[in-house]
Protein backbone atom coordinates (compact mmCIF):
# COMPACT_ATOMS: atom_id res chain seq x y z
CA UNK A 1 0.00 0.00 0.00
CA UNK A 2 1.36 3.39 -0.98
CA UNK A 3 -1.07 5.80 0.62
CA UNK A 4 -4.48 6.74 1.93
CA UNK A 5 -7.21 8.66 0.13
CA UNK A 6 -8.40 11.64 2.10
CA UNK A 7 -10.43 14.80 1.81
CA UNK A 8 -13.43 15.59 -0.35
CA UNK A 9 -11.44 15.20 -3.58
CA UNK A 10 -10.11 11.75 -2.64
CA UNK A 11 -6.51 12.62 -3.40
CA UNK A 12 -3.84 10.35 -2.01
CA UNK A 13 -1.63 11.16 0.94
CA UNK A 14 1.45 9.02 0.44
CA UNK A 15 3.09 7.06 3.26
CA UNK A 16 6.78 7.60 4.03
CA UNK A 17 7.33 3.87 3.45
CA UNK A 18 5.08 1.32 1.74
CA UNK A 19 3.12 -1.12 3.89
CA UNK A 20 2.23 -4.63 2.72
CA UNK A 21 -1.48 -4.76 1.91
CA UNK A 22 -1.84 -7.86 4.08
CA UNK A 23 -0.98 -5.74 7.13
CA UNK A 24 -3.80 -3.23 6.61
CA UNK A 25 -6.66 -5.01 4.85
CA UNK A 26 -7.91 -6.54 8.10
CA UNK A 27 -8.19 -3.05 9.60
CA UNK A 28 -10.66 -1.75 7.01
CA UNK A 29 -14.21 -1.59 8.44
CA UNK A 30 -16.68 -4.07 6.97
CA UNK A 31 -18.62 -2.68 4.03
CA UNK A 32 -15.85 -0.36 2.85
CA UNK A 33 -14.05 -1.37 -0.31
CA UNK A 34 -10.28 -1.04 0.36
CA UNK A 35 -9.59 0.52 -3.06
CA UNK A 36 -11.90 3.42 -2.14
CA UNK A 37 -9.65 4.55 0.70
CA UNK A 38 -6.23 3.02 0.08
CA UNK A 39 -3.78 3.45 -2.78
CA UNK A 40 -2.14 0.25 -3.92
CA UNK A 41 0.63 -0.27 -6.41
CA UNK A 42 1.11 -3.12 -8.78
CA UNK A 43 3.73 -4.12 -11.28
CA UNK A 44 2.97 -3.66 -14.95
CA UNK A 45 1.87 -6.84 -16.67
CA UNK A 46 2.94 -7.77 -20.18
CA UNK A 47 -0.63 -8.80 -21.02
CA UNK A 48 -2.14 -5.52 -19.78
CA UNK A 49 -4.70 -4.13 -22.25
CA UNK A 50 -3.14 -0.66 -21.81
CA UNK A 51 0.29 -1.83 -22.95
CA UNK A 52 1.51 -0.97 -26.45
CA UNK A 53 4.98 -2.40 -26.94
CA UNK A 54 6.94 -1.15 -23.95
CA UNK A 55 4.69 1.87 -23.32
CA UNK A 56 1.68 2.28 -21.07
CA UNK A 57 -1.13 4.00 -22.93
CA UNK A 58 -3.11 4.54 -19.72
CA UNK A 59 -0.56 7.11 -18.54
CA UNK A 60 -0.61 8.67 -22.01
CA UNK A 61 -4.39 9.17 -21.69
CA UNK A 62 -4.10 10.39 -18.09
CA UNK A 63 -1.51 13.03 -18.99
CA UNK A 64 -3.40 14.05 -22.14
CA UNK A 65 -6.57 14.69 -20.11
CA UNK A 66 -4.67 16.00 -17.08
CA UNK A 67 -6.53 17.81 -14.36
CA UNK A 68 -4.99 21.08 -13.15
CA UNK A 69 -2.47 20.44 -10.38
CA UNK A 70 -2.48 22.48 -7.19
CA UNK A 71 1.29 22.23 -6.79
CA UNK A 72 4.14 21.64 -9.23
CA UNK A 73 5.84 19.52 -6.55
CA UNK A 74 5.65 15.78 -7.15
CA UNK A 75 4.67 13.56 -4.23
CA UNK A 76 7.29 11.51 -2.42
CA UNK A 77 7.31 8.02 -3.91
CA UNK A 78 9.50 5.01 -3.24
CA UNK A 79 8.47 3.40 -6.55
CA UNK A 80 9.77 6.16 -8.80
CA UNK A 81 13.05 4.43 -9.77
CA UNK A 82 11.07 1.45 -11.14
CA UNK A 83 7.87 3.26 -12.15
CA UNK A 84 6.81 2.82 -15.77
CA UNK A 85 4.77 6.03 -15.63
CA UNK A 86 7.75 8.04 -14.33
CA UNK A 87 10.07 6.58 -16.97
CA UNK A 88 7.56 7.31 -19.69
CA UNK A 89 6.07 10.71 -18.77
CA UNK A 90 8.17 12.00 -15.85
CA UNK A 91 6.85 14.83 -13.69
CA UNK A 92 3.56 15.07 -15.64
CA UNK A 93 2.68 11.49 -14.61
CA UNK A 94 3.71 12.03 -10.99
CA UNK A 95 1.56 15.14 -10.72
CA UNK A 96 -1.52 13.18 -11.82
CA UNK A 97 -0.80 10.02 -9.84
CA UNK A 98 -2.51 11.17 -6.59
CA UNK A 99 -5.81 11.64 -8.44
CA UNK A 100 -5.76 8.22 -10.13
CA UNK A 101 -8.21 5.65 -8.84
CA UNK A 102 -9.41 2.26 -9.97
CA UNK A 103 -12.88 3.22 -8.77
CA UNK A 104 -14.79 6.22 -10.09
CA UNK A 105 -18.40 7.27 -10.46
CA UNK A 106 -20.25 5.52 -13.28
CA UNK A 107 -21.39 8.90 -14.62
CA UNK A 108 -17.84 10.31 -14.75
CA UNK A 109 -17.48 10.47 -18.54
CA UNK A 110 -13.91 11.80 -18.42
CA UNK A 111 -12.64 8.91 -16.29
CA UNK A 112 -14.65 6.36 -18.27
CA UNK A 113 -12.98 7.51 -21.49
CA UNK A 114 -9.51 7.62 -19.92
CA UNK A 115 -9.87 4.16 -18.35
CA UNK A 116 -11.04 2.49 -21.57
CA UNK A 117 -8.00 0.79 -23.17
CA UNK A 118 -9.58 1.14 -26.60
CA UNK A 119 -9.64 4.95 -26.39
CA UNK A 120 -7.01 6.45 -28.67
CA UNK A 121 -5.25 9.72 -27.92
CA UNK A 122 -6.98 11.21 -30.95
CA UNK A 123 -10.41 10.21 -29.62
CA UNK A 124 -9.53 11.62 -26.21
CA UNK A 125 -8.30 14.91 -27.68
CA UNK A 126 -11.53 15.19 -29.72
CA UNK A 127 -13.62 14.55 -26.60
CA UNK A 128 -11.63 17.19 -24.66
CA UNK A 129 -12.10 19.75 -27.44
CA UNK A 130 -15.82 19.06 -27.71
CA UNK A 131 -16.51 19.01 -23.97
CA UNK A 132 -14.72 22.29 -23.42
Amino acid sequence: MLGVRSGADGRVTYLAEPVPASEVLGEIPEGIEPARILRFASHCQSACPNRRGTDCHLVERIVTAALPVSSPVVPRCHLRPQCQWWQQKGVAACQQCPSVSTRFAADDERMTIIADPSTTLEQLQTWIAESG
